[in-house]
């Protein structure tokens, strides 16, 4: 898979300052304000916000850049937590199956045109919508296979869609598992998927390092907002934990929507 050229230096730079001074950025902020309170009180949510905003100032590539990058920063302070609340091994199995994946869904997005890539985000987020609220629940417990499955999918739509979490979430939000455990995996997962998918895409010469700068900068206020999410978190409150996500889930479909964007 030979990736395609990326954008000259001096195209990136105008499209940074266009982006810096745009009535835009201060959506994106806001949108990376937002996202921070809801990963840190979910563990998972900050992509479903983030990515409908940026991807409708950003073209493709560089959105998903931002996003990783500004994701890095964010949920840094609640990794020690959750290592101690959540199950690394189930969660190694899903970065294994994720890391079989990704490259297939990097060739997508670096395929892809910026509108149908607009309608890709969305169209993902209202499936995981539908799909959790139905109220689906998994009879039997989380098995390897089903869990590596999972990561598989997750990682290519990590790869073409910057959103690693909706299989992955349907997936746990079925299950039986306590809402500590849960949010811990989540948190655990992005995090390690936002750092594999940087290197790839450093790898296949995808990377804007001024976007990822640019994602760093914005990821500071981002990681305030995880430690105040972190610190609403009530594990005992699983109706709330549950309902706070299906908000996520369905005010992020709705943002996104293409036909909003003209």
């Amino acid at each position: 898979m030979r990736p395609p050229e990326t954008s000259s230096p001096t195209s990136t730079v105008k499209l940074l300052g266009a982006v810096i001074t745009a009535p835009e950025l201060i959506w994106l902020i806001s949108a990376v304000l937002v996202a921070g309170l809801v990963r840190g009180f979910a563990g998972f949510g900050s992509a479903m916000i983030i990515m409908p905003v940026a991807s409708s100032v950003l073209p493709p590539v560089e959105a998903v850049i931002f996003l990783i990058f500004t994701e890095i920063v964010g949920p840094l302070p609640n990794a020690r937590a959750a290592w101690r609340d959540g199950a690394p091994r189930d969660v190694g199995l899903l970065v294994a199956g994720a890391v079989l994946a990704l490259p297939f869904g990097i060739w997508a997005l670096s395929s892809m045109d910026q509108t149908l890539f607009g309608w890709t985000v969305s169209i993902s987020v209202i499936v995981l919508l539908v799909m959790t609220a139905s109220g689906m629940r998994l009879r039997t417990a989380l098995t390897a296979p089903i869990t590596l499955a999972a990561g598989a999918v997750g990682g290519f739509m990590t790869g073409f869609a910057g959103l690693p979490g909706p299989p992955v979430i349907m997936l746990y939000m079925a299950s039986r598992l306590p809402v500590a455990v849960i949010r811990a995996n989540f948190l655990l997962y992005l995090l390690a998927l936002d750092v594999l998918l940087a290197l790839l895409l450093w790898i296949y010469g995808l990377m804007v390092w001024l976007v990822g700068l640019l994602g760093l900068l914005v990821g500071l206020p981002n990681l305030a907002a995880n430690i105040i999410g972190a610190r609403l978190f009530d594990p005992s409150a699983e109706r709330f934990f549950r309902t706070v996500a299906y908000i996520v889930i369905a005010a992020s479909a709705i943002i996104g929507l293409p036909i909003w964007k003209g």
